[in-house]
């Protein structure tokens, strides 16, 4: 099973990028994939999901 299923699914459910949320990290795409490779914190998790959460607000502002 992979790790952090959640973050993967919300982030594929909102139609966005991982990509898009790294760059609101600060991070590089590619240092955002190794990341979730490992089980994040709960504090990770609620400001991961805060950065998508803005992202899909901010799609459907833009659709």
């Amino acid at each position: 099973m992979k790790t952090n299923k959640d973050i993967r699914e919300k982030i594929e459910n909102g139609k966005i990028k991982y990509w898009q949320v790294a760059y609101k990290l600060g991070i590089d795409d590619t240092a955002f994939s190794k990341k979730l490779r490992k089980e994040l914190s709960d504090k990770e998790k609620e400001k991961i999901n805060k950065i998508i959460d803005n992202l899909i607000k901010e799609k459907q502002e833009n659709e």
